[in-house]
This record gives structure tokens, C-alpha cells and sequence, in this order.
């Protein structure tokens, strides 16, 4: 799955976890045979782009700075230690797991300035202990999320950057409904961004690493340091 893919450059092949190849693919070679996705944000295109073996050799182009050859990147044209296709992986889990990150503290900073804007009843909603609760959760969720991304990208390892991203998908994905709750019926209109960060959020949640596969990592890294 590519987002925007009609007005990208390039797109980035990765290989599965345990394949060497990192390619760079001309987007307009994909999009010819790439199948057009319904996104739950109408913001967000999606294309479902095919294997990239499929795609024409005279269209494939190198990763910038590597060697230009037909096919796969040559064996000495592949990124090689730091620069694999697990890290490549690993950094793409990780800079999703950032911007989920970065919705969720957005949705925290929406909710409050509503709350203090908003009046019912001859006052601001935020002054109702209801409203303080959904305020002080998201902050929690954001702030514990936070420091779980922060420590993976010092780390870059592979059971922090999964934990990382488990964190920051629940953080997102909450604190938009809590925002939604905040808001009440305008958090559903176009007038307020609310709605699209809860779609951008399932979005993401479903990219690089989904919750089933970062709890998977977790658990094998358990079991490693247990052994």
C-alpha cells in the first residue's frame, strides 16, 4: 500500500524481513499497473502497487547514490550493514510510530483549547470533571508514547521500536475518539480537523507493523532475554 502515489517520485521496495534488496522504483512505472485503494481517509489516496519484479526493467531506477543497474540492486549496489532493508524496515516502523506521535499530541492540544473555549451552561466545558478526565488520559497516553519513540530512535532496537509503535498507534487512535467526545457532534464535521486525524490514525495503524506483529516482537524479545 503507497500514499500518494500520483504525486510521488519514487517509491522505496524494501524487501521482507530477512531479504537484502532495498530498490528505488520510479512511481510512474508503478502507477501504470498500481490498483487504486478505498481509503477510510478521503484525504489519504492509497494504491495497492504490484510486486516489483513485475514492473519493466527499463523503469527501474537506483536507490539515490547506489549504482544504476537492471533488476535488483546488485549485490554491491545494496545498502549493507546500517543501511539494510531490516533497517530500512525498522526506520519506517519507527517514523510512523513519530507521527502518530505527533497526532496524538495534536488531538491533546485541540481538545483543551476547545475546552476552554467552549461555554455551556455559563462556562467553559473544561471545568466539568468529565471533560478534565478525557484531557488528563490523552495527555498520559501522549506523553507515555512519547518517551517509548523517543528511547527507540536512540536505540533503534527492534523490540523498542515495536513497543514504540504500539504505544504511539493507541495514542493516536484514543486520543482522536477522546477528542471527538470533547467535541461532540463538530468534532465529526468538516469545520474541524478532529475526524481526520482519527482516520489518518487507522491509517497508519495499519502500516510497516500492525499491533498483532508488534506484540509478536515484544514476545520474541521476552523470550530471548528469558533464554
Amino acid at each position: 500500500m503507497v500514499e500518494h502515489l500520483a504525486s510521488a517520485d519514487a517509491v522505496l521496495a524494501i524487501g521482507a524481513p530477512g531479504d537484502g534488496d532495498v530498490e528505488a522504483l520510479p512511481a510512474a512505472g508503478l502507477a501504470r499497473a498500481a490498483r487504486p485503494v478505498r481509503s477510510v481517509d478521503p484525504a489519504t489516496p492509497l494504491h495497492r502497487v504490484p510486486n516489483p519484479d513485475r514492473v519493466p526493467h527499463p523503469d527501474r531506477v537506483p536507490h539515490p547514490g547506489r549504482v544504476a543497474c537492471p533488476g535488483r540492486l546488485a549485490a554491491s549496489a545494496r545498502p549493507a550493514g546500517p543501511r539494510s532493508a531490516g533497517r530500512y524496515r525498522r526506520e519506517a516502523v519507527l517514523l510512523t510510530a513519530a507521527l502518530q506521535l505527533g497526532s496524538a499530541a495534536r488531538t491533546v492540544e485541540m481538545a483543551v483549547r476547545h475546552a476552554r473555549e467552549r461555554f455551556q451552561f455559563g462556562r467553559p466545558i473544561g471545568a466539568f470533571q468529565a471533560v478534565q478526565h478525557l484531557c488528563a488520559g490523552m495527555l498520559v497516553r501522549a506523553e507515555t508514547a512519547r518517551s517509548v519513540v523517543y528511547a527507540a530512535a536512540v536505540t533503534e532496537d527492534a523490540g523498542e521500536v515495536a513497543a514504540a509503535k504500539l504505544l504511539a498507534d493507541e495514542a493516536a487512535v484514543h486520543n482522536a475518539r477522546d477528542c471527538l467526545q470533547v467535541h461532540g457532534g463538530m468534532g465529526f464535521t468538516w469545520e474541524a480537523d478532529v475526524h481526520l486525524h482519527l482516520k489518518r490514525a487507522w491509517v497508519r495503524a495499519e502500516q510497516w507493523q500492525r499491533a498483532a506483529d508488534a506484540e509478536e516482537e515484544l514476545a520474541a524479545g521476552l523470550l530471548r532475554f528469558g533464554a
